[in-house]
């Protein structure tokens, strides 16, 4: 669904990841009515009607300070909203028990807590948590969860090696490898390829890729950068100053006129060389 701008675009490139035209619509997994966020006097999310579908990968993208750690945040529960209602599988959020939202929902925050000390392998077991039985002890089924996330993350060889000795793209497998141990089918992140180079920036993100299709997973991540996120995402939903600004498929945004609004500057559209996607491009 591209808002506003629609009626503005005369020719739409058709998206090969878009729903089949006559497919029935999913119900949303998300669904934000009236949602607004107020902190300290200032306001940091203005009121926005949203849904996000369920089994897709989603970025929150706009320029810094536009509300999308925010929006996030109050996806993960991490923050309540000033006003509206987030509901998750038709709920809203605050009836949700907490060992049963973590189950649907795992969150990485942009700058996770330092893990000194700890192996690969005692980390992604952390992811289990929602699952422990008494006393929080660890059953064989949750090895094998951990196993499972450290084999589909490509960690597994570095699982009793500590975390602050590997490299930046390493690590944030291994936090990822967590949130799959978690068994959620929703995964929240915010900024992980903030700290990365772009060789890593493009494995993790393939990796989220591979996650959402193989195992059905939704992903909503904040992404800076819009040529990424347009090539790995299913769709992209654009904030500005607060708000809501426009969300659609990749096709639909790849447009001059719609990234000049989203970031305030003016942007061309440029053909790959190889792929022969479109890249936006600052003038």
């Amino acid at each position: 669904m591209l808002t506003d701008m629609r009626a503005s675009s005369p020719e739409r490139t058709p998206d090969p990841r878009a729903a089949p035209a006559g497919a029935a619509a999913a119900p949303p997994l998300y669904r934000l009515d009236g949602v607004s966020f107020r902190a300290d006097g200032r306001v940091l999310l203005q009121p926005l009607d949203l849904t996000l579908g369920a089994g897709r990968m989603i970025a929150l993208i706009g320029h810094n300070g536009s509300g999308k750690s925010t929006l996030l945040k109050l996806l993960a529960r991490q923050q309540r909203p000033s006003g509206g209602s987030v509901r998750l599988h038709g709920t809203g959020l605050d009836a949700w028990p907490a060992r049963d939202f973590a189950r649907q929902v795992a969150y990485l925050p942009q700058h996770p807590p330092l893990e000194t000390g700890m192996t690969a392998r005692e980390l992604v077991a952390l992811g289990r948590y929602p699952w422990r039985g008494p006393f929080g002890r660890l059953r064989a089924d949750d090895h094998a969860r951990i196993d499972e996330a450290l084999r589909v993350t490509d960690t597994l060889r570095f699982g009793d090696a500590p975390v602050d000795h590997l490299s930046g793209g390493e690590r944030q497998r291994v936090w990822l490898a967590m949130l799959v141990a978690q068994g959620a089918s929703c995964l929240l992140l915010d900024e992980p390829t903030s700290a990365l180079d772009i060789a890593h920036q493009i494995e993790v993100l393939r990796l989220l890729r591979e996650l959402t299709d193989a195992q059905r997973l939704t992903v909503v991540i904040v992404l800076h950068d819009i040529n990424l996120a347009a090539r790995f995402c299913d769709e992209l939903v654009a904030l500005h100053g607060g708000r809501l600004l426009v969300s659609g498929t990749p096709a639909e945004l790849m447009r001059g006129d719609v990234l000049e609004s989203i970031y305030g500057i003016p942007m061309d559209i440029v053909m790959h060389p190889h792929s022969g996607s479109r890249l936006g491009v600052a003038r």
